[in-house]
């Protein structure tokens, strides 16, 4: 049997299919744009999202016939946060506000404000990529986007609403809204009163590897696929990829260096840390929770210096590498936010910074700076994870930045452990999509499905040449300003 994962991510959405083993025999993508339509503001049509998953799937179709022929389920990985918001009819009422939307800041003091506790019954402290904060801004400025919705749901439910025709959520995704009590995982009176939404607007809540429903019969005969495909309600992305590397026992944890970078741990007890900015939910994984160390920019942070000096990405990494060699002492120190921050500092409006610049210095330096900026954020998320007495025995890296076996080695050094790079790593979250899907099918096999361990790629070591000037380095890069002037 076949199981599609299908990745909603940011920029791009990408479907495998899996054999039951958990390789992946083929897969397809396309990117998806995200509007920027005034500065600090990111969304997507919802209708954008479900066009391309068709076209990817109708091109799989074609190239991949005899696998489609033996799709078995479906399951989701979403991007996070963003609040689809329905009306009667089905149809978005408003564009989707994304994960790193920053135009809710002010909503956030208002929402800790009415229910100070809320950190410690959420995912976190109020942030603006979050959703209660989002519903607030748009009482306020697009209240008919509010009148007219019938229905909030988060993105990838957009996507398994039109797989199967159904509404639902799960627990993972729904933790973003503020609106559900993270310990008992349920919705919350209290939380939805402050928000001003109301519990008869809001989907039914089900595990991830719950069946939402069946692929639709036009459905199936577009994809000549069976005419009793499963869809399992998916996850958020960071409990997907964890999932695709078999972080689903207390103490596993994975690492994924992508748009975002996001350190997820799965833990057997409710460890909230908001005062530290750390995201703590319920895992996709049954029993389990997730804690979420969330550095806002990592491989976007490059792609930023990319765009700069039209460089590319994999060159000015290759650069960094070369230049370590020769000392960093010399090199800029920089904390590359140029989404904000939230783990440990819960600073939303933070902006970059890179100190120490000279008429010396050059692309190869700059490029350095922000792998080992980006790292050294990672490294305070770790950090604060630890205090908060979240388990990290074993740490896998996935995501696009793994392709940079030294950056991963700099993280290594300064987190003081070794790092697993799994294979397949860059589709984590398709894989871990999949298994949840096979584990719909399959729900008796579920815990030994979700807990498989890939094979190793390679292992990121520490770097001893560089660890003393790493960590002597680190203590300044704690000190950088969030803003000027």
């Amino acid at each position: 049997m076949i199981f599609a994962g299908i990745d909603l991510g940011t920029s791009g959405i990408k479907i495998a299919l899996v054999n039951e083993e958990g390789a992946c025999l083929a897969s397809a993508a396309r990117p998806s744009p995200v509007e920027i339509p005034h500065v600090g503001w990111s969304q997507q049509e919802p209708d954008q999202w479900w066009h391309l998953t068709c076209d990817i799937f109708d091109a799989l179709a074609v190239s991949d016939p005899d696998l489609m022929a033996r799709l078995g389920g479906i399951s989701v990985s979403g991007h996070m946060l963003g609040p689809v918001l329905l009306d009667k009819d089905n149809r978005p009422t408003t564009p989707c506000i994304l994960w790193n939307d920053q135009r809710a800041l002010l909503e956030c003091d208002e929402l800790l404000a009415t229910i100070p506790d809320i950190g410690w019954r959420t995912n976190g402290h109020p942030d603006p990529g979050l959703g209660a904060p989002k519903l607030l801004w748009l009482a306020k400025h697009m209240p008919k986007a509010l009148d007219t919705a019938d229905v909030l749901m988060l993105p990838k439910d957009y996507v398994v609403l039109q797989l199967t025709g159904e509404r639902c959520t799960e627990y993972s995704d729904a933790s973003g809204t503020m609106l559900m009590d993270c310990a008992t995982c349920d919705w919350d009176d209290e939380l939805l009163a402050a928000a001003g939404w109301d519990r008869a607007r809001l989907p039914p809540l089900l595990q991830s590897c719950d069946p939402a429903g069946q692929l639709k019969p036009d459905l199936c005969r577009r994809w000549k696929t069976p005419g009793n495909v499963l869809v399992a309600a998916g996850s958020g992305d960071n409990y997907a990829a964890a999932l695709g590397v078999g972080a689903a026992v207390s103490g596993r944890a994975a690492l994924s260096i992508g748009t975002s970078g996001v350190l997820c741990a799965a833990d057997h007890v409710f460890h909230p840390a908001p005062h530290q900015a750390i995201l703590t939910t319920p895992h996709a994984a049954p029993g389990l929770f997730l804690s979420m160390g969330v550095v806002m920019s990592a491989t976007q942070s490059l792609d930023w210096l990319s765009r700069l000096t039209s460089i590319s990405a994999p060159d000015l990494a290759a650069m960094a590498q070369a230049r370590a060699t020769k000392g960093i002492m010399g090199c800029p120190l920089s904390r590359p936010s140029v989404t904000g921050v939230r783990t440990p500092d819960n600073r939303p409006d933070a902006q970059g910074f890179i100190g120490g610049l000279t008429a010396g210095h050059d692309a190869s330096d700059l490029a350095f700076s922000i792998l080992e900026g980006v790292a050294m954020q990672i490294c305070a998320a770790y950090t604060a994870q630890k205090a908060a007495k979240v388990p990290i025995q074993s740490l896998s890296a996935v995501g696009g930045g793994t392709r940079s076996l030294f950056w991963v080695s700099l993280i290594a050094t300064l987190l003081d452990t070794e790092i697993n790079i799994p294979e397949q790593g860059e589709i984590a979250a398709c894989l871990g999509a999949a298994r949840m899907a096979q584990s719909a099918v399959y729900p008796e096999q579920r815990d030994a499905i979700l807990s498989r361990r890939n094979q190793t790629k390679a292992t990121a070591h520490p770097i001893a040449s560089l660890k003393e000037s790493l960590l002597e380095r680190y203590q300044g890069h704690r000190t950088l300003p969030f803003s000027v002037g």
